[in-house]
């Protein structure tokens, strides 16, 4: 099976002190590269990659660049989230309908929860009382127990919903609904969708500014990102990129959104101050899934195609670095290397 099969199968406005990345001008530089001596050292972590087709997650030494584990899990595992601490990861297994958890101390499963029909995508809330799996074939969204590791509600949303993302305060969760062209507002004590908003086609993933003021949704079908105003509750901007974007993430300081393409085998980085995109970095076979470092020194892309992680250093705008992981790679997830 390939990684969503109802949507693509290969599949703030802040003020910014300086210009984020590079000027238009100095692309050609940073596509020539120099020796990696000038790059910066990177943090002590951990990258999680869910692999699709070998169904193990692999377990990569951030500051080494090496796969120290491989951690087997479920029946296609599309998507991986650390909780706040890292302490525990939670895997969605898209064809045996569970999330796995792992104890990342030990890098073993300690328990398998029961969801909807084909998770997808996953998320914990900020306080780490609850994970968000979106099922794509069911419609909805199951919330896990962090305590109990029980499912305690199912949020009917749109359809096949697949990215996630939690509010700061953890008062809301937006869904991305791929087949219905929206995103679903749901209020988290409730549980209940409190507001729909219309965004591009085939929206499959989504991350808030650090400020929390704008939500960016990467649409698969109409190979745009959409800028939604989350105090206005609607699509501000709509910004092109390359093709099929799929996985999304933004730097620490809220300057720049990446955005992984999987029908052109690149990063598009976008400028949140100039609503556009500034650098385009090539990387592996159809990247799909997308994180960026704790600290926003480096991004990592899962590249479904080539078995492989790219690691982009976001001081250069460059691709550093490659790393072999299982079959398939899809979701991530990066962590501190504090608790694993």
């Amino acid at each position: 099976m390939t990684r969503n099969q109802d949507v693509g199968r290969r599949a703030a406005v802040v003020l910014c002190v300086t210009v984020a990345l590079m000027e238009p001008g100095n692309l050609a530089d940073a596509s020539a590269g120099t020796a990696a001596a000038g790059l910066s050292q990177p943090p002590d972590g951990f990258v999680y990659v869910a692999n699709l087709h070998s169904d193990t997650v692999s377990v990569v030494d951030t500051g080494t660049g090496v796969v120290v584990d491989s951690v087997p899990v479920g029946e296609g595992p599309d998507s991986v989230a650390a909780g706040p601490d890292g302490s525990r990861l939670y895997v969605t297994n898209s064809s045996a309908d569970t999330v796995s958890v792992i104890d990342a101390r030990t890098r073993k499963v300690i328990d398998t929860v029961a969801v909807g029909d084909e998770p997808s995508r996953v998320a914990v809330s900020p306080d780490n009382r609850n994970v968000y799996v979106a099922n794509v074939a069911s419609d909805d969204v199951s919330v896990i127990s962090t305590r109990t590791r029980a499912v305690t509600d199912t949020i009917a949303v749109g359809d096949a919903p697949l990215g996630l993302a939690v509010t700061p305060d953890g008062s809301t969760l937006y869904v991305a609904n791929a087949a219905s062209g929206t995103v679903s507002v749901v209020r988290t004590t409730t549980g209940m969708v409190t507001s729909t908003i219309p965004v591009g086609s085939g929206p499959t993933a989504l991350v808030l500014t650090p400020d929390g003021r704008h939500l960016y949704v990467s649409n698969l079908t109409s190979d745009d990102v959409s800028v939604v105003d989350v105090h206005e509750g609607t699509e501000s901007d709509r910004i092109p990129v390359g093709d099929q974007p799929a996985g999304i993430g933004v730097g620490q300081d809220g300057c720049q959104v990446y955005v992984a393409n999987i029908g052109s085998d690149s990063v598009s980085v976008i400028s949140t101050g100039r609503r556009a995109v500034t650098v385009t970095i090539a990387v592996g076979d159809g990247p799909n899934g997308l994180a960026v470092s704790p600290d926003g020194s480096r991004v990592y892309v899962s590249n479904f195609d080539s078995d492989n992680l790219s690691i982009i250093d976001t001081s250069t705008a460059r691709a550093t670095d490659t790393v072999i992981v299982g079959d398939g790679p899809t979701g991530l997830a990066a962590t501190h290397g504090k608790t694993a």
